[in-house]
C-alpha cells in the first residue's frame, strides 16, 4: 500500500513524475491488485464479523475491464487534462478499482472540469477546503459539538427555541465521562456547559432553530447508516459523517436534512480521506438529487420521478401499469426508497458503489462542471451554440442517446435511476401480475430482490428500456 500512496503523491508532478507514477503503478498492479483477477471488493469495505446476513458483493475486479490505476493515469496529459472519454466505457463495462474510486467520482460528479490542469484543480481543492472550514466554523459557533469528534442523538432545542438539557445529550457531549462533575477540558467544564453554550444566546432566528432541530435526527440516522461496516465502529468516522450532514443542512436551507441523505453521504466519507473533499463530493451528488428531498406541506419532491416512472411503465408494460393501478399503487410509492437512496438498500455496499459509478458514467455530461460552477454562463453558451455540439466521445452512452433523440431540447431528461426502477418492475412483471393481490404483495415481491440483483444487468436493462421508451415517445 505504500507504493500506492507514492503514486498518488506523484500524480500531479511533472512529466517525469507521471512516468514514475506509471512505473510504480505497474509494480503495484502486479504485486497487489491483480494477484486474484476475479477478486471481490469486500476486503476494501470490511464487514463486522458478527454481521453474517450481509449480502455478498457480486462485483469483481477484472483485469482488462475494471478501470485500473494505470489506465486512469494514462488518460491524463502531462499537464493534467483528462480525456474522460477514454474511461467512461471502461467504467460502464467493469467499474472502478476501489483504490482510485474517490478521485474518479470527483470527476463523474462534476467536482472538476476534465479540461483543467493539475495546478488548477489543486487551487480549486484548496479554495473549497477553506470554504468548508468557514462553513464548519460558522456551525461550531452556533453549536460547539460540531467539529468536536462527537455527535448527538437527542433533541437540544424546542420548536420555540428553548434549550432542552437532556441527560443523553450531556452524556454524548462527553462520552468517556459521566454527566456529573467533569474536569476542565478546552475551556468547557463539561457536557452541560457545551450544550448551554450552544442554546443560551437569547432569541434565535428561525433558520438557526430549524437547523438545531435537525441535529439529533442526523445523529439518529448516522448510527444506523452502514452499521455493518468496520469503518463505522470508530466514533471519529461517525462524527465526520454527522459533521458533514450538519454543515450541509445549514447551507442548503431549502432542503436542510432529510432521512436517506446519510446513505448517500456515507460512501464519500469512506472513499475520500479529507473531510472537506468528501463534503464537496456529497454536495455535487445532492445537486442531482436534492429535488427528490424538497418537501412542502402537500408533497415530496420525489413524487415527480414516481410520476415519470408511472408514465414509463404505462408505455413499456401497459398491462403491469393497469394491474398496479387496480391494486391502488398507481402513485408508485412502493418505489420511493429505490429512487431516494439510489438502490443502497437493494445492493451490498460494494455493489451499490459499482451501480452508482456505472450510472454516472452513462449519464456523464462534459459540461457538468461549468453547469454547476457557472450556471448562467453555461445556459447562455448552450443557447448560442446549438450548432457547436459538445464532443459526443466525451459524453456517456445514456447522455448520447438523449442528445440523439433531442431529449435535451425539451425539459431536463429523466435520470437513468428512473429507468433502473422500471427495468426491475419489467423483470418482475410476470410475478407481480400473477402473485400480487394487494400493495403488501407488491412490496414483498420487490423486497425479495435485495441482494439478488446484478448491478450490470440492471444498468443494461435500464439502457434498453430507455431506448425503447424514447422511440415510442417520439412516435406519439
Amino acid at each position: 500500500m505504500a507504493i500506492k500512496k507514492t503514486i498518488e503523491r506523484t500524480e500531479k508532478n511533472t512529466q517525469n513524475g507521471v512516468c514514475l507514477a506509471e512505473f510504480l503503478e505497474v509494480v503495484y498492479l502486479y504485486s497487489e491488485m491483480w494477484r486474484d483477477p476475479g477478486a471481490p471488493v469486500d476486503s476494501f469495505y470490511e464487514v463486522r464479523p458478527e454481521c453474517t446476513d450481509v449480502p455478498k458483493t457480486k462485483f469483481k475486479i477484472k483485469a482488462g475491464k475494471t478501470l485500473s490505476v494505470r489506465k486512469w493515469h494514462a488518460a491524463f496529459t502531462p499537464e493534467g487534462c483528462l480525456d474522460i472519454g477514454k474511461t467512461l466505457g471502461r467504467i460502464h463495462r467493469g467499474g472502478i478499482h476501489p483504490s482510485i474510486r474517490g478521485e474518479v467520482w470527483e470527476f463523474l460528479l462534476g467536482s472538476y472540469d476534465p479540461k483543467s490542469t493539475f495546478d488548477e484543480r489543486e487551487q480549486i481543492r484548496q479554495c473549497r477546503r477553506e470554504q468548508y472550514a468557514r462553513y464548519k466554523e460558522e456551525c461550531r459557533q452556533m453549536f460547539p459539538i460540531v467539529g468536536s469528534g462527537r455527535f448527538i442523538t437527542a433533541p437540544v432545542i424546542t420548536e420555540d427555541g428553548e434549550p432542552i438539557q437532556d441527560p443523553l445529550v450531556l452524556l454524548e457531549a462527553n462520552p468517556d465521562k459521566g454527566p456529573a462533575s467533569l474536569p476542565q477540558e478546552n475551556g468547557i467544564s463539561n457536557g452541560l456547559e457545551m450544550v448551554k453554550e450552544s442554546t443560551s444566546h437569547g432569541p434565535q432566528d428561525k433558520k438557526v432553530i430549524q437547523w438545531k432541530l435537525t441535529l439529533h435526527q442526523i445523529g439518529l440516522d448516522v448510527v444506523r447508516t452502514d452499521r455493518t461496516l468496520v469503518f463505522y465502529e470508530k466514533q471519529a468516522n461517525l462524527a465526520k459523517l454527522w459533521d458533514i450532514l450538519a454543515v450541509y443542512a445549514w447551507i442548503d436551507t431549502d432542503v436542510g436534512y432529510c432521512q436517506g441523505m446519510s446513505d448517500l453521504c456515507s460512501p464519500m466519507i469512506i472513499l475520500l480521506e479529507d473531510e472537506a473533499d468528501a463534503f464537496w463530493c456529497f454536495e455535487r451528488l445532492m445537486r442531482r438529487l436534492r429535488g427528490n428531498f424538497r418537501c412542502t406541506e402537500s408533497s415530496v419532491g420525489v413524487e415527480t420521478q414516481l410520476s415519470n416512472l408511472a408514465s414509463i411503465t404505462q408505455v413499456i408494460d401497459p398491462k403491469l401499469h393497469q394491474h398496479l393501478e387496480t391494486l391502488g399503487g398507481g402513485d408508485y410509492l412502493f418505489a420511493f426508497r429505490m429512487l431516494m437512496v439510489l438502490f443502497r438498500r437493494e445492493f451490498s455496499f460494494g455493489d451499490s458503489l459499482y451501480l452508482w459509478e456505472m450510472m454516472w458514467a452513462l449519464e456523464y455530461d462534459p459540461d457538468l462542471f461549468s453547469l454547476y460552477e457557472e450556471p448562467d454562463s453555461a445556459s447562455e453558451k448552450a443557447e448560442g451554440s446549438k450548432g457547436k455540439a459538445k464532443s459526443i466521445r466525451q459524453c456517456g452512452k445514456y447522455e448520447r442517446e438523449n442528445m440523439k433523440n433531442g431529449a435535451k431540447d425539451a425539459e431536463a431528461p429523466l435520470p437513468i435511476s428512473v429507468f433502473l426502477v422500471a427495468s426491475v418492475l419489467k423483470e418482475k412483471s410476470s410475478k407481480l401480475l400473477t402473485e400480487a393481490r394487494g400493495l403488501d404483495d407488491v412490496v414483498k415481491i420487490l423486497n425479495d430482490i435485495t441482494g439478488n440483483l446484478d448491478a450490470k444487468k440492471a444498468c443494461t436493462g435500464a439502457m434498453k428500456l430507455h431506448k425503447k421508451y424514447l422511440k415510442k415517445a417520439k412516435k406519439t
